[in-house]
């Protein structure tokens, strides 16, 4: 098995004047579970080389023995250090793609031409694929082959309004993931904040927030062998 992994080339957080980028235990999580199911893992970035990493994900208060299994591994970080830039992937070498989050993908990788292109040739090659957290985001301008919104219709998660409210960044934020995907005619499943929940909906898997990115990978691993 081949998993692609997106992450943001973004570390702004807005005019905060604050650093942002991906978040560490969304990365780490589903790379283990990718890694320890013998998949071979590709990381990719708008930009390419070494991604900002949020720097509040590698506080004391959010580590955990995944994030420091993932700080002492020196094949991961070397990964990390040279991404592919995203431009230069493509799906057919892959059998699906998975998005961590953070809040740097609302401002980069949901407006990227080649993330949307990318999401879009997975979902049109009938390959699954998965993002949790802020991510989901990324999926407000990618369309069906016949031209609709994806999330039409779909039953779909992330980071709720409610825990976007608790970080106090829904002033900060360029949109807010819940209130985008139902703006593009998706049914938003949540739990209470921090909870863990996860969804499939046909090859479409998405996960409500960091604690959830570990169960989103398993699924999506899942799905992968049920279609082989």
């Amino acid at each position: 098995m081949k998993i692609l992994m997106v992450l943001t080339s973004h570390d702004q957080l807005g005019d905060t004047g604050r650093k942002t980028g991906f978040w560490l235990e969304e990365l780490a999580a589903p790379y283990y579970v990718f890694q320890d199911a013998g998949a071979q893992i590709s990381l990719a970035s708008p930009k390419g080389g070494r991604p900002p990493l949020d720097p509040k994900s590698n506080e004391p208060s959010f580590q955990t023995d995944i994030t420091r299994r993932f700080e002492k591994d020196a094949g991961a970080n070397a990964q990390l250090d040279a991404t592919l830039r995203l431009d230069s992937v493509k799906q057919e070498d892959y059998d699906s793609v998975f998005y961590p989050g953070g809040h740097g993908p609302m401002w980069d990788l949901a407006e990227d031409e080649h993330s949307i292109k990318l999401l879009e040739s997975f979902i049109a090659a009938g390959k699954p694929i998965a993002l949790v957290c802020h991510a989901p985001g990324g999926l407000r301008h990618v369309k069906n082959p016949d031209g609709a919104p994806l999330v039409k219709g779909k039953t779909v998660t992330g980071f709720t309004n409610g825990e976007e409210e608790a970080v106090g960044l829904t002033k900060v934020v360029p949109f807010l993931v819940e209130d985008e995907l139902m703006n593009c005619g998706a049914i938003f499943s949540k739990v209470k904040n921090w909870g863990v929940h996860t969804v499939v909906d046909g090859r479409l898997i998405t996960g409500q927030n960091p604690g959830s990115s570990g169960p989103t990978a398993e699924l999506l691993l899942e799905t992968l062998r049920k279609a082989r």
